[in-house]
């Protein structure tokens, strides 16, 4: 998600909570079945599942598209939507096979069967969009469909292939409707989701009705949602103070957060710790400055995060150090175990050792009106800059633009939020550092992709525990990225709106039906 993405939220450690609930919404107690408006500063890359992979995109793709396989909240093993079962085939975790629900519907009226299925899967790898979920595929070898069975051959064991299906990559599209080898232009969504996109302007707002012919995991549709987009979290802060948005989520300011008291009466004050991180990604090609190993660890060395969070974020998340986040299984202190506090003296002499050329020139490019951007760029350079051993250039991008950017490998340094595609280690595995990533660094290494590979043949997650600390570890000396924070996930609502709390869980299904009047 799945980038602030890049991609969307709440953690494992709260998610027995949430699991207290079952897995369905209880009728509104009003009867009420006026639009509940839902506002964010998350963005929507495309319509197209081919061609989104970040968390806004994906939050609604979770409410208008099916995947075979979904999360039940708080669920930490996928289960059945539009599949009425799958399962692997043999003992090689190399062929996944599904069947699907029968009497599925399209907006058309014409019945989904497996060769939708296929033709989704086929058409993400063969568009192979830039921004896109291909990446996630990569195991992927080729899909078979007959009638209502859809069998995946994988090139590698891959226990995780399951946990993929139920992202937003396997989001199933009508063949009739989406071009094979070309991302759909316009507004029009066709999927068979709990709701149906009935209206949408880019960068304003999304219309969504229940769909009456849903058949699937959710047992209730819920509420008319209409969600509200804003540019930045201070406009997000004036739509709530002004009682333009019923909910109010991802992310309001800093200062903002830090001041909600969830005794208000006038209000509802969700929080909870989140599996959202977000890192600094360095370009690491030959030709950029930041190319060579000591001059990124020597970035390390600098980097204060416990300044950044009480500073910039007033202590909204909490400093990071670990390429896999608290309440993962996996979850370690690499970078604290190697760079264990702020050393300018032991940058320099790295810088030196190696010959390099002081002060180190590079650009740091961020998206506008993403949460604490700029203010987080600001601290970032005067960090490496105090030491005199960096110049930063900071330059400000629209979100459209800075993605594009950094998928072509045009920025030498760019801080991205990261929002688990679904609730296992391996999310932050290989689109992160894997060899052609999603964060599109360059990296590339031979340790770390064999780690992957081999942590993604354990059935039991808890197994490949040991795979992870180790690729962690290997990171945090070849440092393509330096983590800095993880998030907390706040939900604001007005007193007449529940549930809110459900919304986002951490495993990666954004639950607009979950909202209802009370």
């Amino acid at each position: 998600m799945r980038s602030v993405r890049t991609r969307i939220l709440a953690t494992l450690l709260v998610l027995a909570a949430v699991a207290v609930g079952a897995w369905q919404l209880l009728p509104s107690r009003s009867g009420n079945s006026r639009t509940i408006t839902v506002g964010t500063t998350d963005a929507v890359t495309s319509l197209d599942p081919a061609g989104a992979y970040d968390a806004g995109s994906w939050a609604l793709f979770s409410n208008v598209f099916q995947s075979l396989l979904t999360f039940g909240p708080g669920g930490a093993a996928p289960v059945p939507d539009a599949a009425a079962s799958c399962a692997f085939v043999g003992s090689h975790l190399e062929t996944y096979r599904c069947e699907l629900r029968k009497g599925l519907t399209f907006p058309s009226g014409r019945e989904m069967t497996a060769e939708d299925v296929k033709y989704s899967f086929d058409r993400v790898k063969k568009i192979n969009s830039e921004v896109g979920p291909a990446s996630l595929l990569a195991t992927l070898r080729s899909v078979d469909a007959d009638g209502l069975t859809v069998t995946f051959h994988l090139s590698s064991p891959d226990a995780t292939f399951p946990f993929k299906v139920a992202t937003g990559a396997g989001s199933i599209v009508d063949h009739t409707k989406y071009p094979a080898n070309a991302l759909r232009t316009g507004t029009g969504v066709d999927g068979t989701g709990a709701y149906e996109l009935t209206a949408y302007t880019k960068d304003k707002k999304a219309s969504l009705t229940p769909n009456t012919h849903y058949k699937g995991a959710v047992d209730d549709t819920g509420q008319p949602v209409e969600l509200r987009y804003y540019a930045d979290a201070n406009q997000l802060d004036s739509a709530w103070k002004a009682g333009r948005v019923d909910v109010a989520t991802r992310q309001l300011p800093p200062g903002v957060l830090a001041g909600l008291n969830a005794s208000d009466p006038n209000q509802r004050v969700s929080e909870a710790d989140s599996s959202e991180t977000r890192d600094l990604y360095l370009n690491t090609r030959a030709g950029s400055p930041l190319h060579d190993t000591p001059v990124r660890q020597a970035m390390a060395w600098l980097i204060d995060r416990e300044r950044l969070a009480a500073t910039v974020y007033d202590g909204t998340v909490d400093p990071l150090y670990s390429l896999i986040p608290t309440g993962i299984t996996g979850h370690t202190t690499s970078f604290f175990d190697h760079y264990p506090k702020q050393d300018p003296k032991k940058a320099r002499e790295l810088l030196t050792k190696a010959g390099v050329t002081l002060p180190v020139r590079f650009t740091y490019g961020y998206a506008k009106g993403r949460g604490a951007g700029a203010p987080e760029a600001a601290e970032l350079k005067r960090q490496l800059e105090a030491s005199g051993l960096f110049k930063v250039t900071v330059k400000a991008y629209e979100w459209t633009d800075f993605q594009k950017r950094w998928a072509s490998g045009k920025l030498d340094a760019y801080a991205v939020g990261w929002v688990a595609d679904y609730p296992d280690a391996d999310t932050f595995g290989a689109p992160l550092v894997g060899t052609d990533s999603t964060m599109n660094t360059g990296y590339s290494s031979k340790t770390v992709d064999q780690l992957i590979r081999t942590s993604q043949q354990y059935p039991d997650r808890s197994q490949a525990a040991r795979d992870f600390r180790e690729l962690q570890q290997a990171v945090a000396a070849d440092v393509p990225v330096i983590p800095l924070w993880q998030a907390k996930e706040y939900v604001v609502s007005s007193e007449a709106v529940g549930g809110g709390q459900y919304l986002s869980d951490g495993t990666g299904v954004f639950r607009l039906w979950r909202l209802t009047w009370i």
